[in-house]
This record gives structure tokens, C-alpha cells and sequence, in this order.
């Protein structure tokens, strides 16, 4: 294996776009799961944001525009998800697991004419000399604009949930959501809008792969994307920061396997490919020691009348 043939420069870049779309689905889910809703149709609403997303930026011409219809379908189909838990009280589980299967299934319709086609590209953020400095430059200030956006949203997330009155009610919710109502709280109005952030977020990291992380569309091309997501967030343990550490720590790897490929690695392909997952998994099973961070109600139905 020949590891001259890696631009250690070139890999830190590349991870931080392999790590884009993860970091925004679950910066979505862990606001959705702050207020006690557990949805497991993250992979459904990201492959229905990267259809349409990429339909949209196809006959649009224009990226930005894909990405706000991606995040609009997300929040759509994440109303499904809203109408089965919070007013037909159905079980989040089963239903985040038919929202999967749904969007997968309704993506794989609507993307039939779109296979073979490839999206307008969406132009990188030019901060003039900034850009041209060696090293940071290339690292930190040549990316596409969607990558400062999930940071900002990261930001965004951390501050709301730390210093403001609509944090405070949303971990309130999550908590004890009976407390919050007796307090005076609208509990189902606050997780449905935690629900419709979560899937217009999941929506844009669906968009992200589609137009920009792999600019073409394919079936199933989400690839499991959505359950890394949600295990980013046990592994953040619902701390919006400790999820861009995990983000960029999977798209390191993501990325280095990729290298590892083209550099000449002699190992099998498919070893390769499952690493990012596998060490998905271990992490998983040394955080899952830690359970005490998570929102008291998580998964729990309400019901007003409690």
C-alpha cells in the first residue's frame, strides 16, 4: 500500500463533506428525541429529501431550490409519522420502521426517470484569500455552502436547547412530558414541531448525498445513512456538540477507507466498506453503559387525558 498517494489535507477536507449529511439527519433526530419522540423513519425521510431534492435541482437548475423542496419533503412525510404517534397514538417504533420502508419505496417510484442524470453543481462558498491559505484554507474555508449550514444548525441546536425558554420547554416535554402538561405546556404541539424540524433536517442530509457527497441518483442510495444517524445520537448522548465529534469521527472513516482503496490497500473491498459501521457498533456498545442522559420520556405515548 503506497501511503504517499494520501493528502492528509485532501482527507481532512473530505471528511467534513462525508460527514455533512449524517450531522444534519441527526441534528434533527436529536431534537425530535429532546422532546421524547423516538423516530426511526430518519432513512425514509432522507432518500424522500434526496429524490426530491434532486428532481427539483434537475428541473429547477438551481441547488439551493432542491434543497429547500428536500427539506419541505422531509417535514411533509415526517407528518405522517406525526398523524400515527401523536393523534392515532400507534407505537414510534412500528411506525418509524413503515416511514422507512414507505419513503424507500416511494423514492425508488418517483426517481425512475431520474436515473443516469446529473444534477446542476452546487458552487463552494468563495471567501476570497481565506480560501487560498495554505492548508486551513483547503480544509476549512473551500467547502460547498451546506456544510457551513449544518454547523451553524449545530450551533443553532446547542444554543436553543441551552440558554432559551423554547429549550427549556422542549427538554421539559422530553423529560416528563405529564409534568410539562400540567404546567401548562402544549406537549403534542411541541413534538410536532420537533418531529417537522427532524424531518426537514433529515430531508437536507438526504439532498446532500443526491446533489452534492454522490451528484447522480440511484436507489437506495441513502445506504443506511439514516440508522448511522440515529446511532450518532446515543453516541452524542443528546449533546449537539458531542454529535459534530461523532459525525466527522464516521466520516473520517468513511473517508480513510475510501484512501485506503484507492492507495492500495490489500485488504478485502468488503472489509473496507463495513469499517465504518463495525466501528459504529463498537462505540454504540461502550456508550450504551451511559443511558441516563436520555430524555425520561423518550418513546413514551402521551395522551392528555393522563
Amino acid at each position: 500500500m503506497d501511503l504517499s498517494a494520501i493528502n492528509p489535507v485532501l482527507l481532512i477536507a473530505s471528511l467534513m463533506v462525508a460527514a455533512t449529511p449524517i450531522m444534519l439527519a441527526a441534528i434533527g433526530e436529536l431534537v425530535a428525541e429532546k422532546a421524547g419522540v423516538l423516530n426511526l423513519g430518519v432513512e425514509g425521510m432522507m432518500i424522500i429529501g434526496a429524490i426530491a431534492g434532486f428532481a427539483t435541482a434537475v428541473e429547477t437548475g438551481s441547488p439551493v431550490f432542491g434543497f429547500v423542496i428536500a427539506a419541505v419533503a422531509g417535514a411533509a412525510l415526517s407528518f405522517l409519522f406525526v398523524i400515527l404517534t401523536q393523534y392515532a397514538l400507534a407505537n414510534q417504533v412500528a411506525s418509524g420502521l413503515a416511514l422507512t420502508l414507505f419513503g424507500l419505496g416511494l423514492s425508488a417510484l418517483m426517481g425512475q426517470s431520474y436515473v443516469g442524470i446529473k444534477p446542476p453543481s452546487t458552487p463552494h462558498v468563495n471567501l476570497g484569500f481565506i480560501s487560498e491559505l495554505p492548508v486551513v484554507g483547503p480544509i476549512l474555508f473551500s467547502h460547498d455552502f451546506m456544510v457551513y449550514v449544518g454547523i451553524l444548525l449545530i450551533a443553532a441546536t446547542w444554543a436553543t436547547l441551552k440558554y432559551t425558554r423554547v429549550g427549556l420547554i422542549l427538554r421539559a416535554v422530553g423529560e416528563n412530558h405529564d409534568a410539562a402538561h400540567a404546567l401548562g405546556y402544549k406537549v403534542i404541539r411541541v413534538r410536532i414541531i420537533a418531529i417537522m424540524f427532524g424531518g426537514a433536517c433529515s430531508g437536507l442530509g438526504g439532498a446532500y448525498i443526491s446533489l452534492i457527497r454522490v451528484p447522480q441518483w440511484t436507489e437506495g442510495m441513502t445506504a443506511g445513512a439514516g440508522w448511522i444517524a440515529l446511532a450518532l445520537v446515543v453516541f452524542a448522548s443528546w449533546k449537539p456538540w458531542r454529535l459534530l465529534i461523532g459525525a466527522y469521527i464516521f466520516g473520517g472513516i468513511t473517508v480513510l477507507q475510501l484512501n485506503a482503496q484507492a492507495a492500495g490497500a490489500r485488504i478485502p473491498v468488503e472489509y473496507l466498506s463495513m469499517s465504518p459501521y463495525l466501528i459504529t457498533i463498537l462505540v454504540l456498545v461502550f456508550m450504551s453503559a451511559d443511558r441516563s442522559r436520555a430524555p425520561a420520556s423518550l418513546g413514551r405515548i402521551f395522551h392528555a387525558s393522563n
